[in-house]
């Protein structure tokens, strides 16, 4: 096989093999002695997520053999210790002959078909929210924050996240980006990730940044479908990665 994409996420790890599909569940490993292997977007225990990695990939129905490629998605800004830890988790589990790396704001909107031109994102996991500013499916400017849906269920007030937003938005404006900036706000904000599906944050963000707030078609599996379309095109055009 491949190709293969992966989103190791605080509650949720989706993996898409080429001619296989996608499988995807909780990602939580009871044997974990952290209990969660990964929290706030960060690799907490490899070896736990070692093995929920090996684990879903046994739940195709049929075995998926070594990767050519393997595309992940990494949360914006991650720091190279971050980095390290998740690349030791994916090459422990799947040992691809490349192993590349992907913004999952930037994953997210090649999934939601929306690289073209300036764009704001915004995509709002479990435990951490990232804000983005792309030109061209590239990432230009961005933030991210500790606080996600998990949060909200915990009775954290929905207004929270919404400002977060907001002032990131706010932050983003810079003289270089300032173009851009202006025509993605033209556009509206993209949100994606659980916080997409939210009944009430896409009202409240709509009235705090007085901008046109809008989901993806797909918002919980957009970041995995941009990533599996990574990986297909490092897989045919291998100078370009």
């Amino acid at each position: 096989m491949p190709a293969l994409a992966v989103d190791l996420g605080s509650a949720t790890v989706g993996m898409w093999a080429a001619h296989h599909g996608t499988v995807s569940g909780p990602s939580h490993d009871a044997l974990a002695s952290t209990g969660r292997p990964v929290r706030r977007g960060r690799v907490i225990d490899v070896e736990a997520c070692v093995t929920l990695l090996t684990q879903m990939a046994r739940r195709y129905a049929q075995p998926v053999p070594a990767s050519d490629v393997v595309v992940a998605c990494r949360p914006v800004l991650t720091s190279e210790s971050e980095q390290s830890l998740l690349r030791t988790v994916l090459e422990a589990a799947f040992s691809p002959t490349r192993l590349l790396f992907i913004d999952t704001v930037r994953a997210a909107a090649i999934g939601s078909g929306a690289t073209a031109g300036a764009l704001l994102i915004a995509d709002i996991g479990a435990e951490l929210t990232e804000t983005a500013l792309l030109s061209h499916g590239r990432v230009v400017a961005a933030r991210r924050a500790e606080l996600g849906t998990r949060d909200l269920d915990r009775g954290a007030p929905v207004e929270l996240l919404s400002d977060v937003i907001v002032r990131h938005i706010e932050d983003l404006h810079t003289e270089r980006a300032a173009a851009d900036l202006a025509a993605a706000k033209a556009r509206g904000l993209l949100l994606v990730g659980d916080g997409a599906l939210h009944p009430a944050l896409s009202s409240a963000l709509s009235l705090a940044s007085r901008l046109r707030v809008h989901r993806a078609a797909a918002p919980r599996t957009a970041a995995l479908n941009g990533a599996g379309l990574a990986a297909m095109s490092a897989l045919r055009h291998p100078a370009r990665s």
